[in-house]
């Protein structure tokens, strides 16, 4: 059992990964609003297909547009989100049975589980307050937690401890969670970012052409009141803003880790962290990369998937050195 669990925690967490993959798609091809009700799609269980269920569609919803395609690709992420739900809830039950034995852990899939219920309850929000910014930046980072919580309960199943420990390396735990901290705070910049459709609203390298003046009182800005966010509501300037600022944090997050992670590597004993470092600076690197290509290239929408994809890379490889850190050294 122990092994086939820990076979099914890995499957969910790379089921997970597919359904942040699948959410950034839904989002970065504005097929948010692609089905306006919950859970089923105008009405419908799967995407209205024969013209009298379209028509029926469109007669309730006279507001919303038809669309095949933008419906079933958010219909295809709530099946995918659906069926994630259900392996973490097995994951729980079989932990709950098996509690007796002191090497499964039990927290953690239950922990897991409520946020996967609060993930499902952000995710009709989304759809029901009409991409309501705030709403629309917890689910991205709902999602990005349960990747996290997946890892680690992984983690806890399959690592080994680190032969004689690692005494050098153990005193940098806080840094390292410092090093984690920011970085939390780069990917909500770009959850805000990508909530508010503030991509476009900053071109040029290293700041934006033809910029405003930049306000940071306009970044925090909740929009309110308004019928529907899709496509944002809030003015040039507080794009322009959140943008730049989602930069400015990006090149503190660059220098945080790297500084930290040079530390780290250079006073660790094995070779293990040493390897968690590293990954985590490759992966940094590509991040950075993959931004710079993103405004060059004027937002392609493979490149922004692929910036979202390793924003969750990165933060599984810090979450995995600061669990070495912490528990094994």
């Amino acid at each position: 059992m122990y092994k086939n669990y820990k076979n099914l925690v890995l499957i969910t967490g790379l089921l997970a990964l597919i359904v942040v993959a699948l959410g950034a798609y839904t989002r970065l091809s504005d097929a948010g609003l692609g089905c306006p009700d919950w859970p089923g799609c105008y009405g419908f269980l799967t995407v209205p297909k024969h013209e009298a269920d379209i028509a029926l569609a469109t007669q309730s919803y006279p507001d919303m547009m038809f669309e095949t395609a933008k419906a079933w690709k958010e219909m295809i992420h709530r099946y995918f989100a659906g069926a994630l739900g259900l392996l973490i809830l097995g994951l729980f039950v079989l932990a709950f049975l098996k509690r007796q034995y002191p090497t499964t852990p039990v927290k953690l899939p239950l922990a897991l589980l409520l946020l996967v219920v609060f993930q499902a309850a952000l995710g009709m929000w989304t759809v029901t307050m009409n991409l309501q910014p705030l709403i629309v930046m917890g689910h991205l980072l709902g999602g990005f937690s349960i990747l996290s919580l997946i890892t680690l309960l992984y983690l806890r199943l399959t690592a080994k401890p680190i032969m004689g420990g690692d005494s050098g390396a153990k005193r940098y735990f806080v840094l390292s969670l410092i090093a984690l901290s920011v970085l939390i705070i780069q990917i909500s910049l770009g959850g805000w970012l990508a909530a508010n459709y503030a991509a476009p609203h900053c071109s040029g390298l290293p700041l934006c052409d033809h910029a405003q003046p930049f306000s940071l009182s306009s970044v925090f800005q909740l929009p309110l009141e308004h019928s529907n966010y899709e496509y944002g509501v809030l003015s040039q300037q507080a794009r322009m803003s959140i943008h730049l600022l989602h930069r400015i944090w990006a090149l503190v997050t660059c220098i945080v880790l790297a500084l930290i992670m040079w530390k780290i590597y250079s006073k660790a004993y094995s070779q293990k962290i040493k390897n968690c470092v590293v990954s985590v600076l490759l992966v940094l690197l590509c991040q950075i990369s993959l931004g710079v290509i993103l405004v060059h290239w004027h937002i392609p929408l493979g490149v922004a998937l692929a910036h979202n994809l390793m924003a969750a890379i990165l933060l599984l490889s810090m979450v995995r050195l600061c669990y070495y850190l912490k528990s094994r050294t």
